[in-house]
């Protein structure tokens, strides 16, 4: 029997709600208190209160895969009157991999941020934490616009190595995609989510900030109607036929255009991804799962009931690797 399309992506989204990982979950936030208040005990003077961003701020995390991100907004001169951007994301740096590297964790300098991933407790749960630093545009102006500029330690996309002027407003970046997946009932987070689980799936992929801005642009661009698997199908085909020349501004600043997060070549791949994908599932029901996966730590009750009586869950094979990962 060939697979129910819509009953299978609603079993996708259940078995990946975060609710269903509140050990872990609430392992994360606890290191995130600690990590806050060391920051605070650190730059006592310098420092504007840090506060979450990233996929569980916006309440579009799956719990395969996440972590959280904290923003620290710094004072302009929290560096000196002549320090850097640079000299920010280095000073913070420095600071928590004295504090936790191979002691408590792994604190690596990543794209614009400082990831920290603490070895495995006796659950053998791991917590991610990913701190990004910021400084105000000028000084005593943040309480009121919001603004940061942050550093690029790695290039990403378009963005090269040693950039100090990515400038952005995390606040409104979180609110724009909270309020639009409120605006169409939920429905853009939820495929939003599916982005994600196909992502994780695959091993890589855009950055998610990347997948919630073109699903939000889809919806804005397309009229987007019926079941799950109808209003899935129809931003896959916007993201095929639009990745390799989308604009995407950044919420927080009209000048940043977020789809510079990736190259002429990686969109390239997304487009023939998709392609692959609608053309695969076309051909056979079966496919979706191939692409979207159940969490099978978190079955859905029918899986549960099938497997009391002994019934073998269909499987499919993983589609073919390509180049996007």
């Amino acid at each position: 029997m060939a697979t129910d399309k819509v009953k299978h992506l609603d079993c996708v989204l259940e078995s990946h709600k975060i609710r269903k990982e509140q050990a872990l979950l609430d392992k994360h936030t606890a290191k995130r208190g600690e990590i806050k208040e060391a920051l605070e005990a650190k730059y006592t003077n310098t420092l504007y209160a840090p506060f979450n961003s990233g996929s569980l701020a916006k309440n579009t995390a799956v719990n395969t895969k996440f972590d959280i991100d904290l923003m620290a907004p710094f004072k302009r001169n929290a560096f000196g009157s002549s320090g850097t951007l640079e000299d920010m994301y280095e000073n913070v740096y420095k600071f928590l991999y004295d504090k936790y590297h191979g002691k408590e964790a792994v604190v690596r300098r990543q794209k614009v941020s400082i990831g920290l991933e603490f070895y495995a407790d006796a659950d053998g749960h791991v917590v991610k934490i990913d701190v990004v630093p910021g400084r105000e545009l000028n000084q005593g102006e943040y309480l009121n616009d919001k603004r940061l500029n942050l550093y690029v330690y790695e290039q990403f996309g378009r963005f090269e190595k040693g950039a100090d002027h990515l400038r952005s407003n995390i606040h409104a970046q979180v609110k724009h995609i909270r309020d639009r997946a409120e605006a169409e009932r939920d429905s853009v987070r939820k495929i939003i989510r599916l982005l994600k689980v196909w992502k994780i799936g695959k091993g890589s992929g855009p950055k998610s900030f990347f997948l919630e801005l073109i699903t939000i642009k889809a919806f804005d661009s397309k009229t987007i109607t019926g079941d799950i698997w109808e209003k899935l199908k129809t931003v896959l085909e916007y993201i095929r036929d639009n990745a390799k020349t989308v604009s995407l501004p950044d919420p927080g600043n009209s000048g940043n255009d977020v789809a510079d997060t990736m190259t002429d070549s990686e969109k390239s791949w997304l487009s023939s991804d998709m392609d692959t994908m609608l053309t695969n599932i076309a051909a056979s029901d079966d496919m979706i799962k191939s692409y979207f996966r159940i969490n099978e730590k978190h079955p859905c009750p029918e899986e549960k009931q099938e497997n009391r009586y002994g019934v073998k869950r269909e499987g499919a094979s993983n589609p073919p690797a390509n180049r996007f990962g």
